[in-house]
C-alpha cells in the first residue's frame, strides 16, 4: 500500500505489510536506540495486525486487507520546549477521536457524493457520525473505529493506536455493534484519503493546543470535541473501574476532558476513565 497522501501529511510513515500490534513497534523504536529518527508526528501502518488490543485488554482481530492498524508518535512540548502538563495528556486520546471522526464524516460525504453522481442508490444518506467518549468513532450507533492512546511515562511519549473498519462486511465485524465503511455507504472507501485526513488532523489540533499551553478551552480543543461528542446530553451507563456503575445524564467536558455526568441525585460526577453506553429509552 503506498500511501501517498498520508505520507505528505508526516514526518515519516511505515507501512508493514504485517505485524502484531502497530503499538507495539511504534513503541520499541521510540525506546530504541535510533529513537531520534522517529520524530513527533512519525507513523506506523499495517492492514494486517495479528496481536492488535484495545481498552480494557480488549483483543481487536480483523481480516488481512479489510482495516487498518494506525500508530502515532506524540512528543508534545509547549512553545519554547517547555515540558507538556500532566494533566493535559487527558485530552490526546479526544483529539485523536475528534480528527478521526471527522476525517470519517468527509469519506462517507465523498462516497454519498460519488454515488449520486453515478444515480446509485445512496447508501450513506441520514447517517451520524459522531464521537463516543473517550475514544470511539460511531455512525448510526455502530462502532468504526476505536483509539488506544499508551503513555511512554519515563520519555513523556504518547503512542495513540486507531483501529478503523474499511471493508469489513457483515460476517466479519467483530462485535453486533460494530460497521465499516462500506457497510456504511455501499462503496469501497479510500483508504489513503481518509488516513490522511485524520493524520492531517490530529497533528494540526495537538500543534494547536501545544501553542495555546495545552489550554483545550483557548485553543478551541474544548469546544471542537464537545461539537463532535455524541456522548454528551445521553443518558448514559459508565462502568467504572473497579466493577462500580454510573447512571446519569452526560452534561459536558470538565478542563481536563473528563466526562461531567449528572447521577441520579442530581450530583455531578466527573469521570476520567470508564467504559460508557448510551442509553436508548
Amino acid at each position: 500500500m503506498d500511501l501517498p497522501l498520508s505520507r505528505a501529511a508526516v514526518p515519516r510513515l511505515e507501512f508493514l505489510a504485517s505485524t502484531g500490534s502497530t503499538n507495539d513497534d511504534l513503541r520499541a523504536v521510540a525506546a530504541g536506540p535510533e529513537a531520534a529518527a522517529w520524530p513527533h508526528g512519525s507513523v506506523i501502518v499495517t492492514d494486517d495486525q495479528t496481536r492488535g488490543r484495545g481498552r480494557l485488554g480488549r483483543t481487536w482481530l480483523a481480516p488481512t486487507g479489510k482495516t487498518l492498524a494506525i500508530s502515532v508518535l506524540l512528543r508534545p512540548v509547549l512553545p519554547g520546549g517547555a515540558e507538556f502538563p500532566a494533566d493535559a495528556y487527558g485530552w490526546i486520546p479526544l483529539i485523536a477521536g475528534a480528527a478521526m471522526t471527522e476525517a470519517v464524516r468527509h469519506e462517507v460525504d465523498a462516497a454519498a457524493s460519488a454515488v449520486l453522481d453515478t444515480d446509485e442508490d445512496d447508501r450513506s444518506g441520514g447517517v451520524d457520525v459522531a464521537l463516543k467518549w473517550p475514544n470511539d468513532v460511531l455512525v448510526s450507533d455502530y462502532k468504526v473505529c476505536g483509539i488506544l492512546s499508551e503513555l511512554l511515562p519515563e520519555s513523556r511519549t504518547v503512542i495513540v493506536g486507531a483501529g478503523l473498519n474499511l471493508t469489513l462486511d457483515e460476517h466479519d465485524l467483530p462485535t453486533l455493534t460494530s460497521t465499516s465503511l462500506q457497510l456504511v455507504t455501499g462503496v469501497p472507501p479510500h483508504a489513503d484519503r481518509v488516513l490522511a485526513d485524520y493524520l492531517g488532523s490530529f497533528l494540526g489540533l495537538v500543534r494547536a493546543f501545544a501553542e495555546h499551553g495545552a489550554d483545550a478551552v483557548s485553543s478551541g480543543i474544548a469546544d471542537r470535541v464537545s461539537g463532535l461528542c455524541g456522548t454528551l446530553g445521553s443518558e448514559v451507563r459508565v462502568e467504572l473501574p473497579g466493577g462500580r456503575e454510573l447512571l446519569g445524564t452526560a452534561e459536558g467536558l470538565d478542563r481536563d476532558g473528563r466526562l461531567v455526568v449528572r447521577d441520579g441525585n442530581g450530583e455531578p460526577q466527573a469521570v476520567a476513565a470508564g467504559d460508557v453506553t448510551h442509553l436508548r429509552y
